[in-house]
């Protein structure tokens, strides 16, 4: 199950930077940004609500909240450069070295989370860093 949700991220993560290419011209990069974390930030508790799920924020506990606030501090730092970098240079060479954010994520799991390196993971990594660089020189 969890591939299909990967797979749907993947595609909803594409569909995401075509649209936001589109919709930044002629406008800030920041208050676009923003605009679009008001409407996550909708679609996000609406779900919540619609599953009935609100009064588990009582159960968070100090280290999760901790954590995921440093998470949306991150996510949106992201997207504030993300949508600068898709406003003043190609979708087609933002996209790729943004995704490159995959082998950031999978060096930053090996050290922080301790997840066990494969070859496979290795050779993975080192075809996505080759085909980013690939893509934007």
């Amino acid at each position: 199950m969890w591939i299909i949700f990967a797979l749907l991220s993947a595609f909803f993560a594409a569909l995401t930077s075509i649209l936001a290419k589109i919709g930044i011209q002629n406008i800030n990069s920041n208050l676009a940004t923003a605009i679009r974390t008001v409407v996550v930030l909708i679609m996000s508790w609406a779900i919540v609500l619609f599953t009935g799920k609100q009064n588990d924020i009582i159960n968070i506990g100090h280290k999760n909240l901790l954590f995921l606030i440093l998470s949306g501090i991150a996510t949106g730092l992201s997207w504030l450069c993300y949508y600068r970098a898709l406003q003043i240079g190609e979708a087609s060479k933002v996209i790729p070295i943004d995704k490159f954010s995959l082998v950031i994520g999978m060096v930053m799991a090996f050290i922080v989370l301790k997840e066990t390196i494969t070859i496979k993971t290795i050779i993975g990594g080192v075809f996505i860093t080759i085909g980013t660089f690939v893509l934007i020189f």
